[in-house]
């Protein structure tokens, strides 16, 4: 499990061929009063795809990645063999910081951590300090991916735990989204207690209403608490989702190779696949050009291809673990922001187990690390930090300079 550290270089032949493919892009046709009703509108996919041709920078993008620092280390799983995962580990100048592990989803990266690094690692006297550590989930970015079916949540999990014994973590805190949500969650259910101790997120997956028969105690409460207005709305936005913007989980869950041929393809159907998922899931976000095809760019030039990072789906669904929902008994922390593509009334999310801290704010959305870094961190410093209810879980590291 020897470290290797890891340097970003496309080959010029890489870029030449993207500028080979985006040059004989044929576009769909569409409706005169289109809008967004029916995805990604056809104004913007040409912009972006004749910027991406000619305009975009990605050398410039490239030295962006590269300021982080990142390794490689192939790490065995059971069943499955090793893998060589990418992964980026910003330690803390703080000999106390409180290790954390960030996780990904889709259609995110590892890059989704980067304006949460400087936020987190910084050593003041008010406030903790963290070693943050992520990794490219196998299939995305440019970890390898895996060989052979059934690579599922457990999978994820194990990689993300070894990922922290081997740098020396052997007791840590977990923080996601998306797919990062419920592969940490994991993470605590399985390897919490003894290793991971704390578990913090901003989109807990799916739920549904307490149970009288897994919560009675919550379940009479959910019959007497009324919603407020922002839990109203979040219910709406959650039902739109599940009705008009889920359509790509019933693809991805169900036949990701046919979809990935496109994927590989085309990098047009690319940026249009995932350009309609950055802008609706964000509040408001002011994307720039350059921003959402640097973004893209790492799926395109990702080390087993773009239709690797689908797969995920598949596995997941196939084998029941976007269903199962363990009750977590390490102290949790959830982040409400609502422009969350799921979002739920705070009173139900004490199902996710022992919810210790709950911060709801009026701007942000799906991609809360990259939108709004300094609201996700302050959460994690307000959880984590003197006063807080997570104070000392992990002994030893208490982030602060003087403990």
């Amino acid at each position: 499990m020897a470290e290797t550290p890891f340097k970003l270089s496309i080959p010029d032949t890489d870029l030449d061929f993207l500028r080979r493919k985006l040059q004989v892009t044929r576009l769909p046709d569409e409706l005169d009063d289109a809008k967004w009703d029916y995805g990604a509108p056809l104004a913007d996919i040409k912009r972006l795809a004749a910027r991406w041709e000619n305009g975009f920078d990605w050398r410039k993008a490239e030295t962006e990645v590269n300021k982080i620092p990142q390794f490689t280390r192939d790490i065995n799983i059971e069943g499955f063999g090793p893998l060589n995962i990418h992964y980026v580990h910003q330690k803390s100048e703080l000999d106390r910081a409180i290790p954390l592990l960030f996780i990904h989803g889709w259609p995110g990266h590892f890059m989704e951590v980067a304006k949460l690094l400087p936020l987190l690692t910084t050593v003041a006297s008010d406030q903790p300090s963290f070693h943050v550590v992520t990794y490219s989930l196998p299939g995305f970015g440019f970890s390898e991916a895996p060989k052979k079916k059934g690579f599922s949540i457990p999978q994820y999990a194990e990689i993300g735990h070894k990922l922290m014994l081997a740098l020396g973590y052997t007791e840590y805190v977990t923080q996601g989204g998306d797919w990062g949500s419920i592969i940490t969650r994991y993470i605590c259910h399985k390897y919490g207690g003894e290793h991971a101790k704390a578990w913090h997120t901003n989109c807990p997956g799916l739920m549904g209403p307490p149970s009288f028969w897994s919560t009675p105690w919550l379940f009479i409460k959910f019959l007497v608490t009324s919603y407020s207005d922002a839990e109203r709305r979040g219910l709406e936005r959650t039902r739109n989702y599940s009705e008009k913007g889920s359509g790509y989980v019933a693809e991805q869950s169900t036949k990701p190779q046919t979809l990935g041929y496109s994927l590989a393809d085309s990098p047009a159907g690319l940026l249009a696949w995932i350009y309609e998922k950055l802008v609706t899931w964000t509040d408001n976000y002011p994307w720039t050009d350059d921003e959402v095809l640097a973004w893209v760019s790492i799926y395109w030039f990702s080390r087993p291809g773009p239709a690797a990072s689908t797969r995920i789906y598949y596995e997941v669904f196939a084998d029941g673990q976007i269903f199962a929902n363990p009750y977590i008994v390490v102290p949790t922390g959830i982040s409400i922001f609502p422009m969350e593509i799921l979002r739920y009334p705070k009173l139900w999310c004490h199902s996710l187990g022992n919810l210790v801290c709950t911060f709801e704010h009026d701007k942000g959305g799906h991609f809360a690390a990259h939108e709004v870094p300094e609201l996700l961190a302050d959460d994690l410093r307000k959880m984590f930090g003197i006063g807080g209810p997570a104070f000392g879980v992990v002994p030893g590291k208490s982030g602060y300079v003087l403990a």
